[in-house]
């Protein structure tokens, strides 16, 4: 039962801590092959009609269909909050918006979606039973959130606000970065989070995608974290692949 596997999970992430990534897909059981066969993650029933996806029993990401046409295909990180309706309101204060306020899952925990100044969106995760990912920053896991801004300054002020600690406080060991979209995109590609994953070998990866049906929108180029490529899976979500 998702409930149980949720349950499983003791990992507790800090306030603005990356803690899960869901892709919104037009098909999920063609997700769940192309993930499958790329990342070894094997799926079971979620909340509603979403699904985890596990890597060795262990959830590290979900996949949902997408409800309405019109949104995007695309992977989400959430951050993780004690309140998610507290953050929400210094998210507005801080001159950005709360595109879906916060609504429970279950008993798993309270979701909700936001998105900072420039519009770069990013879900919120306060917990319940769901804590967030059983296993990252290993091969086939989570391992880095890139923001893509035209002002990394503005971005270090907005988030730093809202996550001081987890990004710059004494001990924080972050997994989020920020970067000029231009340092990889073109100049009209808008604000936006890229979700890495993290690979043994990048070049095996990369072949598995174009066998599996995705492509390459940037290849491997080197960053102070990695060597990293950005991928669209087959449906067209973009998603990043990292080998350190």
């Amino acid at each position: 039962m998702a409930e149980n596997r949720a349950s499983a999970n003791e990992d507790t992430y800090g306030e603005g801590v990356p803690c899960w990534v869901d892709a919104q897909l037009p098909d999920v059981e063609a997700g769940k092959r192309f993930y499958g066969d790329l990342f070894g993650w094997t799926f079971e029933e979620a909340h509603g009609s979403s699904v985890w996806a596990l890597l060795d029993g262990d959830p590290v990401a979900s996949l949902a269909p997408k409800t309405d046409g019109r949104m995007p295909t695309v992977w989400t990180v959430s951050f993780a909050t004690s309140d998610a309706g507290a953050l929400g309101r210094r998210i507005t204060a801080a001159g950005g918006q709360v595109v879906m306020a916060p609504f429970p899952v279950g008993d798993l925990g309270v979701a909700a979606l936001a998105a900072d100044p420039e519009g770069a969106v990013f879900g919120l995760w306060q917990p319940g039973t769901h804590r967030g990912f059983g296993r990252r920053r290993e091969p086939n896991t989570f391992v880095w959130a890139e923001l893509y801004t035209r002002d990394t300054a503005a971005a270090n002020t907005f988030y730093g606000g809202l996550f001081h600690d987890a990004l710059f406080g004494t001990d924080a060991e972050p997994d989020f970065g920020r970067a000029e979209v231009t340092d990889v995109f073109p100049a009209e590609m808008p604000p936006h989070f890229l979700v890495h994953f993290r690979v043994a070998e990048l070049a095996d990866a990369l072949g598995a995608v174009h066998r599996l049906g995705g492509r390459v929108q940037a290849p491997p180029f080197g960053t102070s974290y990695g060597v990293v490529a950005v991928v669209t899976d087959n449906q067209g979500a973009s998603f990043a692949l990292l080998q350190r």
